[in-house]
């Protein structure tokens, strides 16, 4: 059980980090361009090749699954999902298995494009006349 609220309490901190950099970024650099978005998803990346590295095997000492958890499903889940996506993604490329890799890159990519299209055709249907 702690571990849920060890992963709840990251997600919650990730979600309020996301939130607060990707405005604070986009009232700097004002335009069309989503670059807070952009920055939340590369740094999200990056954390989260950094929890996995310092809390994997190739430690004298692992961390506690919680500790884990909390780092890589709580914070950087809530944070970003784009980080989980890329981890995959680098681990498939890593057991080289290129056909998977580029077809889970081009699948999430274009398929979450269809969904968010689809979701919004349901929102505007679904939407009460005015």
């Amino acid at each position: 059980m702690l571990i849920y609220l060890l992963i709840a309490l990251g997600g919650a901190l990730g979600s309020v980090s996301r939130y607060w950099l990707a405005e604070t970024i986009a009232v700097r650099f004002d335009g069309p361009f989503p670059w807070g978005t952009l920055f939340v998803n590369v740094t999200g990346c990056i954390l989260i090749g950094l929890f996995a590295a310092v809390t994997g095997s190739g430690w004298r000492q692992l961390p506690p699954l919680e500790t884990r958890a909390f780092l890589m499903i709580g914070l950087c889940g809530g944070y970003t999902t784009f980080s989980a996506f890329s981890l995959q993604t680098l681990s498939l490329l890593r057991l080289g298995d290129w056909p998977r890799a580029i077809a889970y890159v081009l699948g999430s990519v274009l398929l979450c494009l269809v969904g968010v299209w689809l979701g919004e055709l349901l929102g505007t249907a679904l939407a009460p006349a005015t």
